[in-house]
């Protein structure tokens, strides 16, 4: 598969909200995406989980729920935060029962681990979740080489100003068209409604739309790509 051109097309989020899940199902059965990372705190992620045992073929991963943050006034603020990110024993604890309360819900180990505003590429967590991947076998978003990670195809810049113009087929397309040999995870956050509390809404809904064009799916056949899952890059390394 090293040499081979393969996509994975990961939504972020599930579990946060009805209308997120929907968003992840509908992307799932009618456009490109592969897979999903599952926030266990999520006030959906029931629904998430019965999605998940519903459709085997939807790799479902861990989305580590440390905290929220928001840029204002010149800096990140903290909207939530489930443990101080300067805690190790505290963290440690926290994503132990993240990973079991995945367990309790889908009956099996995450497919790949990752986080919400990837709170685990900074130390202390960084450590604790690599360990954990390492345990469990299975990926780390921005930590396992051989998966390129892409986050390119998102509405906002990192202070929070909008940009539409990247969540429109024709960008998506040509990020799809970028990739080169082995293996990348394309980054999304599909809904189909905003009924949930974030700083990132609306531009949900435009994702979810554009990775069902018809436009995307030709262009990930035309570039020779290969869609996969966590579960079959995992398959396929066993």
């Amino acid at each position: 598969m090293s040499n081979a051109r393969c996509l994975i097309v990961n939504a972020d989020d599930f579990g946060l909200s009805d209308g997120v899940n929907r968003g992840v199902l509908d992307t799932h059965e009618l456009g490109i995406v592969t897979s999903a990372s599952l926030m266990v705190c999520g006030s959906a992620a029931d629904g998430a989980a019965a999605i998940a045992n519903e459709h085997p073929e939807l790799s479902v991963g861990l989305h580590l729920d440390l905290g929220e943050w928001r840029y204002s006034g010149g800096r990140w603020n903290a909207v939530y935060e489930r443990a101080p990110l300067d805690d190790p024993k505290l963290i440690e604890s926290e994503v132990a029962a993240q990973c079991e309360k995945f367990a309790k819900l889908l009956g099996t180990a995450p497919t790949h681990l990752d986080s919400h505003q990837h709170a685990h590429r900074n130390e202390p967590l960084r450590s604790i979740v690599i360990a954990k991947g390492s345990e469990l076998g299975i990926p780390v978003r921005h930590f396992t080489p051989r998966v390129r990670y892409c986050g390119d195809f998102y509405g906002q810049n990192e202070q929070g100003e909008s940009f539409p113009e990247r969540l429109t087929p024709s960008f998506l397309s040509r990020v799809v068209r970028s990739f080169g040999d082995g293996v990348a995870e394309l980054c999304c956050h599909p809904a189909a409604a905003v009924d949930f509390n974030s700083a990132y809404s609306s531009e949900r809904m435009s994702e979810m739309r554009t990775l069902c064009h018809p436009s995307v799916r030709a262009a990930v056949e035309d570039a020779g790509i290969a869609l996969i899952s966590f579960s079959s890059l995992r398959a396929a390394s066993a």
